[in-house]
């Protein structure tokens, strides 16, 4: 038989086989801890020899004392200042505090005066600022009662332009108060009225823009005759024309420019009133009314401006151009006709791919939106801004003026107030304390915006750019002043006048 263990002697080696194991395993783990005992040591010894190091630099470097170098040098060192504490407003600390104020739209455009707050100087340029990204409209809309500035404002914001390049064009000008301007710039003044010896004809063919063959220049003198003429008669007759109507009109104007080099505005009134063999006998009744609101152009109450050759050139290669409407301000449908003209022919210049940037200012704007026809074309370029090149200005006195354009919910009223909602550029001089409500109603002021409003001086106004404000005080040069002041005759001396004699048995 082969040998056993008994179970006695196998449970006394298990034993001390467990023993052994746990006798390594305790030795491993003081190992462990003494080595990890003796890196902090390390370290803390590392630590404390660099604390000394920098306690020995520490000790050994050399400092100014609290109050300064003794002797002469005492004042080039630094000494401690101790003052009271201030308090203020911020528009006085902003001088302390530079941060504080606006920073302004650049250097780079025209100036117009001082930031009342940075007291820096202000420039503004619609061009400029759009090919900065900061507007994506280059249209303005100024408003100031009277007396507040806003006329020299505009003068100097365009003629200060025309160094660098730009021209303008015053479609409207009811006062008249741009013509002298014009003629100082090297510009042309268009002056038409009752009793003059200028005429103007509205089927001139116009400036010719660059880059057109005599097809295409054909065709669009064509059609600028054919709507021109047709904007005349709605004019006049205060409606839209009817199908037939504007058939009339394109029959009578193809038969005239056929048969004539130079058509004027009576041939084609006498060709709609005058039957023709040719013609359809329904054709020239269709048209009587258009013809009879055509012949007061030519021979009734609007005689005199629009029956023969031009006398005045339109040339919208110089610097400045203005239609002077003073002579006729008294007749708002003659105003009517002389600007929608006179826009027909600018619309042509400006289709002109050299042909620039430019304003185009309306001055007395709630006179001239009154008109469907001319609100209707200032829409259109107000739309066409950007692809045209131009800055348009809309110049009005209160913002309650809009009240006389349309009626209450009209499309007229509708198409005047996306006018100002177009313009990015809002420019406010002094208002009433009762227009204050409206203004910023309308033109989405804050607050604090509409306070400023009453007290604003002569020539000082509010710029609303986008989301950004400026109080900013314009500034004249004394030619300027000279030049653009319309308080001529109230500040005229009485003294400078002789009084007339007296007429015979008065005492």
């Amino acid at each position: 038989m082969g040998q056993h263990t008994s179970p006695k002697k196998l449970y006394s080696t298990v034993l001390v086989e467990d023993g052994t194991g746990r006798k390594k395993r305790k030795t491993r783990e003081r190992a462990a801890r003494q080595v990890i005992t003796r890196e902090h040591a390390e370290q803390r010894q590392a630590e404390k020899a660099k604390l000394a190091a920098e306690r020995a630099e520490a000790r050994s470097t050399n400092y100014l004392p609290r109050s300064g170098e003794p002797g002469p040098a005492g004042l080039r060192s630094y000494r401690g200042f101790r003052v009271p504490a201030h308090q203020d407003t911020s528009a006085a600390l902003q001088g302390a505090y530079p941060f504080l104020a606006e920073g302004g739209l650049g250097s780079q455009g025209v100036f117009v005066g001082q930031d009342m707050y940075s007291g820096g100087s202000f420039v503004y340029d619609p061009w400029v600022l759009y090919q900065r990204g900061i507007i994506t409209a280059p249209n303005l809309v100024l408003a100031g009662i009277v007396g507040s500035g806003k006329s020299s404002l505009a003068k100097s914001l365009y003629t200060r332009s025309i160094p660098f390049g730009r021209r303008v064009y015053v479609p409207g000008d009811p006062k008249g108060e741009h013509t002298a301007v014009a003629e100082a710039v090297g510009g042309k003044a268009i002056i038409l009225g009752h009793g003059l010896r200028n005429r103007l004809n509205p089927l001139d063919q116009g400036y010719r823009p660059a880059g057109l063959t005599d097809a295409e220049w054909a065709s669009t003198v064509a059609s600028r005759r054919r709507d021109l003429i047709g904007a005349l008669a709605e004019t006049v007759l205060e409606r839209s024309l009817s199908p037939l109507e504007h058939t009339v009109i394109d029959v009578a104007l193809q038969a005239v420019v056929a048969s004539n080099d130079v058509p004027i505005l009576p041939m084609v009134v006498d060709r709609i009133l005058t039957s023709d063999p040719t013609d359809d006998d329904r054709l020239a009744e269709d048209g009587r009314m258009v013809g009879h609101a055509l012949r007061r152009l030519v021979s009734g109450d609007l005689q005199g401006l629009f029956d023969g050759p031009s006398t005045v050139t339109f040339d919208p290669t110089l610097p400045m151009i203005t239609l002077d409407l003073s002579r006729v301000v008294e007749n708002s449908t003659l105003i009517s006709v002389l600007m929608t003209c006179s826009s027909a022919w600018m619309e042509s210049a400006l289709l002109d791919p050299n042909g620039g940037q430019r304003w185009v200012v309306y001055d007395e704007a709630w006179r001239l939106m009154s008109h469907p026809a001319l609100l209707k074309r200032m829409d259109a370029h107000w739309r066409l801004a950007r692809h045209y090149g131009i800055a348009n200005l809309l110049i009005f006195h209160k913002l309650t003026d809009l009240d006389n354009v349309g009626d209450h919910g009209s499309a007229m009223r509708a198409l005047a107030n996306s006018l100002l909602a177009n313009a990015e550029s809002r420019i406010i001089y002094r208002q009433e304390s009762d227009q204050i409500g409206t203004t910023g109603k309308t033109l989405g002021l804050t607050g604090t915006e509409q306070k400023l409003l009453p007290s604003l001086g002569t020539g000082q106004g509010l710029w609303r750019i986008k989301e950004s404000s400026y109080v900013v005080q314009h500034q004249l040069h004394p030619e300027e002043y000279r030049a653009f002041d319309t308080r001529q005759r109230m500040l005229t001396d009485s003294r400078e006048f002789t009084a007339p004699e007296p007429s015979g048995g008065v005492s």
